[in-house]
């Protein structure tokens, strides 16, 4: 069947992979499983529901919630009406939530917990077009989803969601979606069914899930990425299952035993950190072993590059070591997709040697999201690169080095902004990703933002990005962001990856005490120096980290210092931290 709404997604689901678990969400505890047909029959109860409400095409409908099945009931039950969704994260804060309910004038709201309805209730009076806000989670006094899907059943109108659903094209707008950002008022993206179900059609080509699989999904469904990717494992009739939480990621792995998860950076490297702290712990041979396995990987090469005898050892290894560490991960994982963020090489090297593929793409919410991704197959993968273009998309580099994008994946543009619109988009429809990348042959490399890049008082260009990633690999630096725009030379604030720095301390005898005790530890400072100092001779005279401060805590989302895409607010932080960049520059 042709699939060109997002709808067509679950009619196809119930045409052709019709399963006992479509889709599956753990709460407190336990796995709660839908059939494709009990999925089916939800999300059409949803949709007789709102036309009770009186919603229709184009009304705004906006869903703020973790993931779990309902969010998926709510976003093709609006769907189906020809009415927009309005994804929002949970984690912001209540003016923002004010300006997107505002801006795109929305009539109902589906929230998760009570949480999330207290930020929500404190500005709804402010919200003139606000009719009704439905919980996923029993909340006193608020109804739940539950009454609306007991009005569409009492209610049914195939007719009238079967006109609906045919009067809706390809073009139409399907969803709004507020870009975080790392500075300013967030910009509704507007994105139409083609955008994305062309992502999903040139992504699911170089996609190896197919409805033999099961997948776990964990990041956020009101960011594009994951979003894009679930409808992608709609596509092609996979199992989903939503883990419980991050915290409970690696149980709900070896629970579920996925084929497929995508992640984020981040995330790949606490995994990583953990599999280190915990060779670090082992002793004799089997210390020796695994950390022979370790360099064994950091020295892996795509291609069969390394020689005969490299993978006869490598085959060693994998017996020995990095077999658990692939149980560890559920024991079937085929495919790790990260996004959202720079992947640091030797991850995705150490991984990909341990018999995890980890496949780096990049893409933003204007382009629904992905523009470039490495294959499975090794000829069409590249370390430190971010992959090739999909199919139908287009990607050229600027004469400032920025990389432009064109192709059925852009956005229509910014809702109610048609001049932030007009400097997105240029007069040929290219794209301007406010990134700088460059080609190595048909690899796509991204070197910084555009926006980031900053020049000392030398006139020298400083690109922070690729400084940071490589200066994270130090397994004592948890974060790190660096300085120095207009003064003499770089610098650098670092939040210390705390457990590895506490088992440090442990083994050299050094006395743990508070954060802000550890972060002037004479002792702490100076094996801080020596990682600095490491990491430095990559580096040219004038990038060098001349100087450095710890921070005695983490940048977190809700501490203002992240977006929750898992990106650094340079201006937060810097306002946050302006007294220790005074103590650097002028201390």
């Amino acid at each position: 069947m042709s699939i060109t709404r997002n709808f067509d997604l679950l009619d196809n689901l119930v045409k052709n992979h019709s399963r006992e678990v479509a889709i599956a969400g753990k709460r407190t505890g336990q796995w709660v499983n839908y059939s494709t047909q009990q999925y089916a029959e939800i999300v059409n109860n949803i949709s007789y529901g709102l036309l009770q409400l009186g919603i229709g095409p184009q009304d705004k409908v906006a869903i703020i919630s973790f993931n779990r099945p309902e969010w998926n009931f709510a976003d093709f039950g609006v769907s189906q009406l020809g009415a927009v969704t309005v994804p929002m994260y949970p984690t912001i804060g209540e003016a923002d939530y004010k300006h997107i309910l505002n801006d795109a004038q929305v009539k109902i709201i589906f929230l998760e917990n009570e949480e999330i309805y207290l930020k929500v209730a404190a500005i709804k009076d402010q919200v003139p077009s606000l009719q009704k806000i439905y919980s996923f989670d029993h909340i006193p006094g608020l109804p739940m989803w539950t009454e609306l899907t007991e009005l569409g059943k009492h209610n049914p109108n195939p007719k009238k969601v079967q006109e609906l659903k045919a009067a809706v094209k390809p073009d139409d707008l399907m969803t709004l979606i507020y870009t975080s950002g790392t500075t300013g008022t967030p910009k509704g993206v507007m994105l139409t069914h083609n955008n994305i179900l062309s992502n999903v059609r040139a992504a699911q080509k170089v996609c190896p899930v197919t409805d033999k699989h099961k997948v776990l999904s964990f990041l956020p469904l009101c960011h594009i990425f994951e979003r894009m990717i679930c409808y992608l494992y709609h596509y092609v009739g996979a199992a989903i299952y939503y883990a419980e939480s991050m915290d409970t990621i690696g149980d709900n792995l070896k629970e579920v035993k996925p084929f497929a998860f995508s992640t984020v950076p981040r995330l790949l490297e606490k995994v990583y950190d953990k599999i280190i702290a915990k060779g670090h712990e082992l002793t004799g041979i089997k210390k020796k072993l695994f950390f022979w396995a370790v360099d064994l990987g950091l020295r892996y090469e795509l291609g069969n590059k390394n020689g005969w005898w490299y993978h006869q050892q490598l085959k060693i290894a994998d017996k020995l070591i990095f077999s658990k560490w692939r149980e560890a991960l559920g024991g079937n994982v085929g495919v790790i997709v990260s996004g959202a963020a720079a992947l640091q090489p030797r991850l995705a090297r150490i991984f990909t040697a341990a018999g995890i593929n980890v496949l780096e793409g990049y893409g933003l919410t204007e382009t629904s999201p992905v523009i470039t991704v490495n294959r499975m197959e090794h000829e069409n993968r590249m370390f430190g690169s971010v992959g090739i273009p999909i199919e139908g998309v287009e990607v050229k580099i600027a004469e400032d080095g920025e990389i432009l994008c064109k192709g059925p994946n852009v956005m229509k543009g910014y809702y109610n902004l048609p001049e932030a619109t007009r400097e997105a988009i240029d007069a040929d429809g290219w794209f301007h990703t406010g990134d700088i990348g460059k080609f190595e042959g048909k690899f796509l490399v991204i070197t910084d933002r555009k926006k980031e890049v900053f020049k000392t008082s030398g006139g020298k260009y400083i690109a922070p990005q690729v400084m940071e990633n490589k200066f994270k690999e130090s397994p004592f630096i948890e974060q790190i962001m660096v300085i120095g725009e207009g003064e003499k030379h770089p610098a650098a604030l670092i939040v210390p990856a705390w457990d590895y720095l506490k088992l440090w301390c442990e083994k050299n005898g050094v006395a743990w005490g508070s954060k802000e005790e550890m972060v002037k530890n004479p002792q702490v400072l100076h094996v801080y120096q020596e990682e600095i100092d490491h990491y430095n001779k990559g580096f040219g005279d004038w990038e060098m980290i001349k100087k450095f401060e710890l921070i005695p805590g983490e940048w977190t989302i809700d501490g203002g210092e992240m977006t929750p895409t898992l990106k650094l607010k340079r201006k937060p932080i810097m306002a946050k931290y302006s007294a220790l960049v005074e103590r650097i520059y002028r201390g």
